[in-house]
């Protein structure tokens, strides 16, 4: 849970505002692609994939599929992390050979997640290609990974970190700077 004096870089309002912008570009750049689908990072990414596929659809006027993938086990830090990982599954009920993916994650920031979601990707098929929509880029890359489609862009220091909330997982929507810890 976010600290309640921790600064709000987005509410609400501009969060959604922020998701439209993400989902007119993504839009412009494949709305006429039949083989579309989005593809949320577990947790947050899901249910960021989830309402940009209810926008695309008010906006294309079609269905975009929606997966989601779980990367814990894929990460390169997984013996770094205290305790057991908890894994939960991956459900992407469509095929994704020859489809045009979109890889939606919170935010990005070393590029470490967005690696393990693409080595977890491409055991579920062979993308024609895929792409990454994140609504906040905080900087602060480990690998040469950039976002396609980004919501906000920020450079944070590293002793802080961007808080993603979503009203489906954290009861509240809003983008909020903690410190790291």
């Amino acid at each position: 849970m976010s600290d309640s004096h921790a600064p709000c870089l987005l509410d609400a309002q501009q969060m959604e505002a922020f998701l439209q912008r993400l989902c007119r570009e993504i839009a412009a750049a494949f709305g006429n692609d039949k083989s579309l689908v989005l593809v949320g990072i577990r947790s947050r990414g899901l249910p960021l994939a989830e309402r940009l596929a209810n926008m695309l659809k008010a906006t294309l006027g079609k269905e975009i599929p929606v997966g989601v993938l779980d990367i814990t086990l894929y990460r390169d830090d997984l013996t770094e992390k205290a305790g057991s990982p908890i894994v939960r599954p991956t459900e992407i009920p469509f095929p994704l050979t020859g489809r045009t993916v979109v890889l939606v994650d919170d935010v990005v920031f070393t590029g470490r997640t967005v690696r393990a979601g693409m080595d977890a990707l491409l055991d579920h098929g062979r993308p024609r290609r895929v792409w990454l929509a994140a609504l906040v880029d905080r900087g602060g890359r480990e690998l040469p990974i950039q976002p396609d489609f980004v919501g906000l862009k920020l450079e944070i220091p590293g002793t802080q970190r961007v808080s993603v909330k979503v009203v489906e997982v954290d009861q509240v929507d809003g983008v909020f700077l903690e410190a790291r810890g």
